[in-house]
């Protein structure tokens, strides 16, 4: 109980960097809303009931004054499939822990603060507060970059000229050098790339987010893990007499 406050504000200080990052390229989602017609409280509320960029992006994109509920509704839950990935993932972090303990965290687990975790995770100081900190703090950021491209989405017609477009792409680029582990990473991120792009090439909509998600998954379980390799470098080193 006396370590939440402590791990939640390690945990927000952790996504300062990528927080930043969150809100340039929120405030690009601000602006395309404002262009839709969106109000402050139709944004925030998407940011409170969603917290997913990329959804919340393509939801934006399909706004019309003729819902497509469905079709909306399909596109994002194929694109939020990733975080059965992601939850996959953070099990060994919540082991022990109750139903509810889990369902109130995961829901502002992003991207963004999942890496971070992740990356704290191998240095075996990670915590479920850990994340949730740096959750509590992406959203506070997202909805800022949010409400402030949605109010001033007047002044900015065009988001690109300011490279705020790149901000989502160049986080994730930062987040991803920060998660790489050395060699036995090649086969996997390799496979995930080619399957994205074979996915993003002959499927439609957002299905290759699940599919590089899965690939990449596949062929890091299948493929020789990196302890395997080490062992084996052991061996000859012992029969060399090393």
């Amino acid at each position: 109980m006396k370590h939440r406050k402590p791990e939640m504000i390690r945990g927000a200080r952790a996504n300062v960097p990528v927080a930043a990052s969150a809100m340039a390229y929120g405030s690009v989602l601000g602006v395309l809303a404002a262009q839709k017609g969106l109000s402050w409280l139709d944004m925030m509320y998407m940011n409170s009931a969603v917290f997913a960029g990329a959804a919340q992006f393509v939801m934006v994109d399909m706004w019309s004054n003729h819902m497509p509920i469905f079709e909306m509704t399909l596109a994002v839950l194929v694109i939020n499939l990733r975080y059965l990935l992601i939850g996959a993932s953070l099990d060994p972090l919540f082991s022990g822990r109750s139903l509810l303990h889990k369902m109130g965290m995961m829901h502002l687990v992003a991207d963004e603060n999942w890496a971070v975790t992740m990356s704290e995770q191998r240095n075996g100081s990670a915590t479920t507060w850990f994340l949730f900190g740096g959750g509590v703090f992406l959203y506070l950021a997202w909805s800022s970059g949010t409400l402030i491209g949605l109010l001033g989405g007047g002044f900015i017609t065009r988001p690109e000229e300011y490279a705020l477009d790149f901000a989502f792409t160049a986080v994730f680029t930062a987040l991803a050098v920060g998660l790489w582990r050395g060699k036995g990473d090649v086969l996997p991120w390799f496979v995930a790339g080619a399957a994205a792009l074979l996915a993003h090439k002959f499927l439609p909509g957002k299905w290759y987010i699940v599919a590089g998600g899965l690939a990449g998954a596949i062929s890091a379980m299948v493929g020789p893990c990196e302890s395997d390799e080490v062992e084996k470098v052991e061996e000859v080193e012992d029969a060399a007499g090393y």
